[in-house]
This record gives C-alpha cells, sequence and structure tokens, in this order.
C-alpha cells in the first residue's frame, strides 16, 4: 500500500513532496504515451485512481492527519490530468509528445499551483477530508490546469486570436 500512496517512495523525498510527486508523473506519463497514446494515460489514471483511492484509505483509517505529505499518488494522477491535453494533441497531429513541451511546462506549473492555492472546487474537495478528499482535490487541480494549458495552446496556435 505504501508503495502506491508514495508512488514507488517519491514521496519520502523532501523538501516538497507533491511536487516530486508530480515530477515523478512527467517520465511515467511519456512512457505511458509512447507505448498507448492519450487512451492508455486515461486508462491508467483512472487504475491509478482506485488504486490510490484503496492505499490512502487504508493507510489513513483511524489516523489524525487525513493527508500525510508523503503520500502523492494524488499528485501524480492529477498530473496525469493535467498533461491529457498535450497527450491529445500530440496524438492528433502525429508528433512526438516531446515537442509539445511548452504544454508539458504549462501542465506542470499551473497544476502545481491549483494544486497548492486551492481555488474553489479545489479547496472545497480538500475540505471535505478522507481519502476522496486526498484524491479528488488533486484530479479537479488537473482538470483546472488541463483547461488552462488547452486555452494557452489554442492562443499559441491562433484559434483563439
Amino acid at each position: 500500500m505504501k508503495l502506491i500512496a508514495s508512488f514507488f517512495f517519491v514521496g519520502y523525498l523532501r523538501p516538497g513532496p507533491g511536487t516530486w510527486g508530480s515530477l515523478a508523473a512527467l517520465p511515467a506519463a511519456w512512457l505511458l504515451h509512447a507505448i498507448g497514446g492519450v487512451w492508455l494515460l486515461i486508462i491508467a489514471g483512472v487504475v491509478l485512481f482506485a488504486a490510490g483511492y484503496v492505499a490512502t484509505k487504508k493507510l489513513t483509517e483511524g489516523a489524525t492527519d487525513h493527508d500525510p505529505s508523503w503520500i502523492v499518488v494524488d499528485e501524480v494522477v492529477g498530473q496525469w490530468i493535467a498533461l491529457l491535453t498535450v497527450s491529445y494533441g500530440a496524438t492528433a497531429m502525429g508528433i512526438d509528445v516531446l515537442r509539445l513541451w511548452p504544454g508539458i511546462l504549462s501542465a506542470f506549473v499551473f497544476f502545481r499551483l491549483f494544486d497548492i492555492w486551492k481555488p474553489w472546487l479545489v479547496g472545497r474537495a480538500d475540505r471535505s477530508g478522507g481519502a476522496m478528499g486526498v484524491m479528488l482535490d488533486d484530479v479537479i487541480a488537473g482538470v483546472f490546469a488541463t483547461i488552462v494549458t488547452a486555452v494557452l495552446a489554442a492562443i499559441a496556435h491562433g484559434f483563439l486570436m
């Protein structure tokens, strides 16, 4: 369970285990995209969300801290969601996903921003507590980040000009 919750013990890195978790999500997402494109990234995200929920629930049962900093599986799932726009764009264009590095950077920066700042629905999910709250605040932060990344891509490519 700790292997899943800490995403292969990345959650024990200091300082900023959440940022380390998000960074670890990047090469994992690249590998998933390289093997199976955007659909494998989506499927892996759903599977990891379910496994992360179960692991978090089991590991925090009866604990006073419902969201210990070493649990970073939620950051990995959220970061993968943030990267969906980039993965989809690379798949649709038939290019190497690394060519879309500005989108990868945007997805990372905006995911971390929303995860730390916790605006609106992100904060509401975080305050709900429990394992579902731990996982959902990062899912919502990932959705916000992928929307911002899509809008920035549309502006950069002249679709919203």
